[in-house]
């Protein structure tokens, strides 16, 4: 068991029987009353993050989360089949235990598996994920400098928002959390 006093961020608990990541927390003393501890929660079961207020001293339950590499194989409909890296084991996996990353999921890219008690919980890909620009406008001559973007299509089939001077053909790097652009890739 733990206490509000040895919250850190990324510490695993069970908050109403379902494991959860702390992604921020706060120690707040009101001018009355006793200490609270705001917290960020993210629910590994949901992927819903909420924002919860504790009092001081209370006790969670620490949950051990496992993390396996895992290498994307094929889909079929609502399934995506993934092979564990160690034992070559293929497991189905649901398209809500991927998430909004899916759409940066191309065959052969590797992904953690995240376990709770034997039982996977969701699949996390790298936080940088570098995939091809299959089509996007051409930017404007002069505009190479300013902080102006465009849409552009990847590889697969994603659209993300890019700088003007990306070209098609061009490799960039995308935060697979946020769908945002992070840098052009040199060849």
């Amino acid at each position: 068991m733990i206490t509000t006093s040895d919250f850190k961020n990324g510490k695993n608990i069970k908050v109403n029987g379902s494991p959860c990541q702390i992604v921020w927390f706060q120690h707040h003393k009101p001018g009355k009353g006793g200490a609270v501890m705001r917290v960020k929660l993210r629910n590994y079961e949901t992927g819903a993050i909420t924002e919860r207020t504790f009092k001081s001293g209370e006790k969670f339950e620490e949950v051990s989360v496992v993390r396996k590499k895992k290498q994307f194989l094929y889909s079929v409909s609502n399934d995506y089949v993934f092979m564990d890296m160690e034992t070559y084991e293929q497991i189905n996996v649901t398209k809500d235990r991927i998430g909004d990353a899916i759409k940066f999921l191309k065959p052969d890219s590797e992904a953690e598996a995240l376990y709770v008690d034997d039982r996977l919980l969701a699949v996390e890909l790298p936080q940088n994920i570098t995939l091809k620009v299959t089509s996007t406008i051409p930017g404007v001559r002069g505009d190479t400098v300013s902080n102006l973007v465009k849409p552009a299509t990847l590889e697969t089939g994603a659209e993300v928002q890019v700088p003007l001077f990306i070209k098609e053909g061009d490799t960039v790097k995308i935060n697979s959390h946020t769908g945002e652009y992070v840098e052009r890739v040199s060849k």
